[in-house]
């Protein structure tokens, strides 16, 4: 066997999809060296990172809501009265969620 520049093989497992989505990538450029293609995109490709930190918060703040409604609905069930102003802190706390969930989307779109 010749000398290899590249002594250090790297195995990359795909599905039938990723093979089908890579080779089609390859045809757009114009190759067929699937090591070449490879290597370029592995060397010169970027990285998206992305923060879904806000996203975990904005979560908690649902399931606080959702707590929220469940306790009511007990009380409701056991009582057979609802108070207006659950109704309106269950307004509020959703209006709250919605505005802060809107707000992260649009800024997440324009990252």
């Amino acid at each position: 066997m010749a000398n290899l520049e590249r002594e250090i093989r790297l195995t990359v497992r795909v599905s039938e999809e990723e093979e089908k989505m890579i080779r089609e990538k390859m045809l757009q450029i114009g190759t067929t060296n699937f090591s070449a293609y490879a290597r370029k995109m592995l060397i010169d490709g970027y990285v998206i990172k992305r923060d879904f930190s806000e996203l975990k918060s904005l979560t908690k703040e649902l399931a606080n809501l959702a707590r929220n409604i469940n306790q009511i609905a007990l009380r409701v069930n056991e009582t057979r009265n609802i108070y207006a102003e659950d109704v309106k802190d269950l307004q509020n706390d959703y209006a709250n969620v919605k505005r802060a969930v809107s707000e992260r989307l649009v800024k997440m779109i324009k990252e």
